[in-house]
């Protein structure tokens, strides 16, 4: 009996230390805090897995993370969150999560108008010159201009001009972040989220990169202000990918010489 007692003990031991290492499922419902309405389609990332879910009808959400996984919750229109999964979540089962409605402002929208002389020499220096060419992105249908960009940057990178270095100091000083750019590509939910949004908020997140910083990558990897301007965020992360597995290569040859 003494024996059967110490094996039970074990087992109920080795269960609980597997419950708080290993993964599991959190549940959720996610509502408008104004009124308490489920909200549908609201984005839900697992920062540290690198895994997406989406609200049904009902709000409810279902993603795998385990104890102090980070999700990060966005939805068009309310304030973005950020929510560390605890014992007592995982424990007690789903957990209801309100979201703030953000205040809706128009943009002011500024419209260059050239003036025109009428002569064919004078008028023709006024219009901009595009000197960018098709750039194709594996595992799009569609080409995106690219071309090589000005030397402006931010004043944390202004004094980084080789774009070979530039990479090394973005890509070899956060090599978790960029580690997650495979585990992004191959997951189907965050491609599906990313293809359908153009605020680089999720790619901000998961990367841990600034805004103005990830734009000075895609700017540094040969992509024009057009293509930054207009591609969506999946877009965005497989132009990125692919400059990285470059930098990679390139990488490799430094350490060699």
């Amino acid at each position: 009996m003494k024996y059967i007692f110490i094996l039970f003990f074990l087992l109920f031991i080795s269960t609980t230390v597997f419950s708080q290492d290993g993964n599991t499922n959190v549940i959720g419902v996610i509502i408008n805090g104004s009124n308490d309405e489920p909200l549908e389609g609201v984005n839900i990332v697992n920062i540290n897995q690198v895994k997406g879910s989406t609200t049904n009808t009902k709000g409810e959400f279902n993603i795998s993370a385990k104890v102090n996984d980070t999700l990060h919750l966005s939805y068009l229109g309310f304030k973005s969150i950020k929510v560390k999964v605890t014992n007592d979540w995982i424990k007690f089962g789903s957990s209801t999560i309100a979201l703030t409605e953000l205040a809706l402002a128009l943009e002011e929208v500024v419209v260059n108008q050239f003036r025109l002389t009428g002569y064919l020499e004078v008028d023709i220096k006024q219009v901009p010159i595009n000197n960018n060419y098709q750039y194709s992105i594996s595992g799009l249908q569609n080409g995106y201009e690219a071309g090589r960009s000005g030397t402006s940057v931010n004043k944390i990178l202004s004094s980084i001009f080789n774009p070979a270095d530039f990479l090394y100091n973005i890509f070899g000083k956060k090599p978790q972040e960029m580690k997650k750019l495979k585990q992004m590509k191959q997951d189907d939910e965050i491609r599906n989220l990313l293809a359908s949004r153009f605020d680089r908020e999720m790619l901000t997140v998961l990367l841990q990169v600034d805004r103005v910083d990830l734009d000075e990558i895609v700017r540094q990897c040969n992509y024009s202000k057009d293509f930054i301007n207009t591609a969506n965020d999946l877009q965005i992360l497989d132009a990125i990918s692919g400059c990285y597995e470059e930098y990679k290569v390139l990488s490799r040859g430094r350490k060699k010489i």
